[in-house]
């Protein structure tokens, strides 16, 4: 990831799936005030889990859960293979959605790990660029 700006750290209950994450992730997202757009787009050039909205930016999230760090934390699975399947598949969802494909966009990872028995969450706006 190019840039690492943590916008927030959250302690929540521990969850034990993926899709248990995936939820947790959009509830949080909803409380910071982005707006849905889509959950789960997939296409043959990869998946999304999550698509908001942020007033005039249209923001593409990964959400990664790790129970452990032992093989690195969750925002360091982004790997560059994983950027770049993003990537394909935000290309594909806006050549198919041109009315949205007006908006300037952004790559949101969001972090979730166990720490102490709470899941927290952290959420890294504009983690890698596009281009």
């Amino acid at each position: 990831m190019t840039s690492i700006q943590h916008k927030s750290a959250t302690e929540f209950p521990i969850h034990k799936t993926g899709r248990e994450a995936e939820d947790l992730a959009y509830q949080f997202l909803l409380k910071q005030g982005l707006k849905p757009v889509l959950r789960n787009f997939r296409c043959k050039q990869g998946e999304i889990d999550l698509i908001m909205q942020d007033k005039n930016v249209l923001i593409f999230v990964e959400v990664r859960y790790r129970k452990s760090s032992h093989f690195g934390s969750s925002a360091e699975s982004v790997t560059r293979t994983k950027q770049a399947k993003l990537i394909r598949a935000a290309s594909y969802y806006l050549q198919q959605n041109s009315k949205m494909a007006k908006y300037p966009a952004r790559f949101d990872v969001i972090a979730i790990s166990p720490i102490n028995g709470l899941d927290m969450i952290d959420w890294i706006p504009d983690a890698f660029d596009a281009g």
